[in-house]
């Protein structure tokens, strides 16, 4: 059994793609040294949307897509940065995703279900 970070934010994090065609996503991210594998996400519905609840401590972080073995941060596009919202660019002349956990407000605990 492992140990839960206490300042992380259990199932506070949703990350989505829509990847109708794909067979594997994963998502790579600063949060977990950009593994390829570490972060399955799971198909959710027939249209092709691809969900994971990321438990992450407050903090900003940088992510990418691993759609069946490929890069992205949309499926077939992984164009050069710029200037999309809720981007960053990286140091191979495309983008990474921006993802912001904001702290809970002292004393402030998620209601049972709810998504933050």
């Amino acid at each position: 059994m492992s140990m839960r970070d206490p300042h992380c934010r259990p199932g506070g994090t949703v990350v989505s793609i829509k990847a109708p065609d794909a067979k594997q996503v994963f998502v790579a991210g600063t949060f977990n040294n950009w593994s390829t594998t570490s972060h399955p996400m799971k198909r959710t519905t027939r249209d092709g949307r691809w969900v994971l609840d990321l438990d992450l401590a407050p903090g900003t972080y940088e992510y990418k897509f691993v759609v069946d073995g490929q890069w992205c941060c949309e499926p077939g596009c992984d164009k050069a940065f710029d200037g999309c919202p809720g981007c960053v660019p990286n140091e191979h002349g495309t983008m990474n995703r921006l993802l912001v956990v904001a702290e809970l407000p002292t004393g402030a605990m998620p209601a049972v279900g709810q998504r933050l």
